[in-house]
């Protein structure tokens, strides 16, 4: 059974900055790609960001482009989300996903697992 625990979320004012951690148990087989996704109250689950298995090669939404860092430690099992300048429209609950295989994708229903998510609230 893989789990995915996210964790570093918080209150936070307009500009300030978090990071976010995703720690991953269990046995997972071969390699994969990791995400960041989040979703704000009524709306739909939006990618936010993806990493390849080597760390490589990143993809993000274009409204984080400049302000997000995703990067991940393998020996750790652990993905991180740097989060600088945030914005009032950054607030949202934040989970992380693992895709097995080495096809980064932005879409929410190709991922096979996902964590619980962690709140991040900015405020004016």
């Amino acid at each position: 059974q893989v789990q995915l625990v996210e964790s570093g979320g918080g209150l936070v004012l307009a500009g300030g900055s978090l990071r976010l951690s995703c720690a991953v148990s269990g046995r997972i087989f071969n390699i994969y790609t990791m995400g960041w996704f989040r979703q704000a109250p009524g709306k739909e689950r939006e990618f936010v960001a993806a990493i390849s298995w080597g760390g490589g090669t990143t993809r993000y939404v274009d409204s984080v482009k400049g302000r997000f860092t995703i990067s991940r430690d393998n020996a750790k099992k652990t993905m991180y989300l740097q989060m600088n300048s945030l914005k009032p429209e950054d607030t949202a609950v934040y989970y992380c996903a693992i895709r097995q295989g080495a096809t980064m994708v932005v879409v929410t229903t190709l991922y096979d697992y996902w964590g619980q998510g962690t709140q991040v609230t900015v405020s004016s």
